[in-house]
């Protein structure tokens, strides 16, 4: 269903540090993308740190201070109903992340 949540065309915008040279953006096709594509920024950092180690965890708490540490973080999602993107912040952001991956930690996707 072209409306539903999870279906919603998803621009991030991303800033790793206070400098502006580090602005970026992801592009997916659904929300859930998109917190797939945070996440993984998150696990390739961790992989970054942890050369060493084969198999990483990580709890909810570990990435949302992943998420509150970059300088910037916001979403922009297509609606619909209205032909344009609406912003939302690094707070529904965490939010939508946390659902994502109870989601999928109780076998969904």
């Amino acid at each position: 269903m072209a409306n539903h949540n999870s279906s919603r065309h998803t621009i991030i915008l991303l800033q790793n540090s206070p400098s502006r040279a580090t602005r970026t953006f992801m592009d997916y096709d659904s929300i859930g993308q998109a917190m797939d594509g945070i996440c993984g920024l998150y696990e390739r950092k961790l992989k970054e740190i942890n050369p060493s180690l084969r198999n990483i965890s990580y709890d909810i708490a570990d990435l949302y201070n992943f998420i509150d540490g970059l300088a910037d973080l916001s979403a922009l999602v297509y609606d619909h109903s209205i032909s344009a993107y609406l912003p939302y912040d690094r707070q529904w952001i965490k939010q939508k992340a946390f659902h994502h991956l109870k989601r999928i930690a109780n076998g969904g996707r």
